[in-house]
C-alpha cells in the first residue's frame, strides 16, 4: 500500500524548505496516478481556500508521449495569487518557470462525467490571460507522470490579467473572488480554471470526485 501520507508531509516538506528532492517513483514500487491523485487530495486539505483548478498536458501527442489518456489536473490554492503589478520573489521558490496560460472564469456550474466544449464556453463568464509561475519539488523537473500529480502539477505562483466578456471589461480579481463562491452543491463546479475548454470539459467529473 502506498503511504499517502507520508508522501505529501514529503512533498510539503520541500516546498517549505525550498529544497527540491528526487522522484518519488524511484522510492515506492507501484506509485501510480490513483496514488498521486489521493497525495494531491491530501495537499489540497491543507492549502487553504480554492481558487480554481488547472490543467497540464493537454495536448494529444503530449498524452502519448508520457503514456496516460487525457489531461492532469491539479488546484489552484487563493494564497498563491499574485495581484497585477506584484513582484515575484523568486527566492522564496526552488526553482521557478513561467508559462503563458488562458485563463476560463466561469458563471455557471458544470457537473458530470462528459462536458462538451460547446457547454464549456456558454457557462464561461470571462476570459482571461494569465503566467503561471511554476515550480516543482523534484530536482531539475525530472519526475514521473504520478510524481507531477503528486506534485500539484507543479503549481507554484500565477496571475491573471484583465477578464474580458460580453463587453464588460473589468478588474480579473473581481471576476475570481465572484466565480470561486459555490453555486449549488453535489456534484457541481463553478471556479476559475486555467487551460483550454475541451479539458475544462474533462475535468468536471473528476474534480466532483474531489468533493468540488
Amino acid at each position: 500500500m502506498i503511504p499517502a501520507d507520508e508522501i505529501a508531509a514529503r512533498l510539503a516538506k520541500a516546498r517549505a524548505d525550498r529544497t527540491a528532492i528526487g522522484s518519488l517513483s524511484a522510492s515506492f514500487d507501484g506509485f501510480d496516478l490513483a496514488s498521486a491523485y489521493e497525495v494531491q487530495r491530501l495537499l489540497r486539505r491543507e492549502a487553504g481556500p480554492l481558487a480554481g483548478w488547472k490543467l497540464g498536458v493537454t495536448s494529444r501527442a503530449k498524452q502519448a508521449q508520457v503514456g496516460v489518456h487525457e489531461p492532469v489536473r491539479g488546484h489552484l490554492a487563493a494564497a498563491d495569487a499574485l495581484d497585477l503589478g506584484e513582484p515575484l520573489v523568486v527566492a522564496e521558490r526552488i526553482q521557478p518557470r513561467c508559462e503563458p496560460e488562458i485563463v476560463f472564469i466561469m458563471g455557471s456550474d458544470l457537473s458530470g462525467p462528459s462536458v462538451t466544449s460547446s457547454a464549456v464556453l456558454a457557462a464561461t463568464a470571462a476570459v482571461a490571460a494569465g503566467i503561471e509561475v511554476l515550480d516543482s519539488r523534484y530536482t531539475d523537473y525530472k519526475f514521473t507522470m504520478p510524481d507531477v500529480v503528486a506534485d500539484n502539477t507543479s503549481a507554484g505562483r500565477y496571475v491573471v490579467g484583465f477578464a474580458r466578456a460580453s463587453g464588460r471589461p473589468g478588474p480579473a480579481a473581481s471576476w475570481c473572488r465572484s466565480g470561486a463562491q459555490r453555486r449549488g452543491g453535489g456534484d457541481r463546479v463553478g471556479r476559475r480554471r486555467i487551460g483550454p475548454s475541451g479539458g475544462r470539459g474533462r475535468l468536471a467529473g473528476p474534480v466532483a470526485g474531489f468533493g468540488e
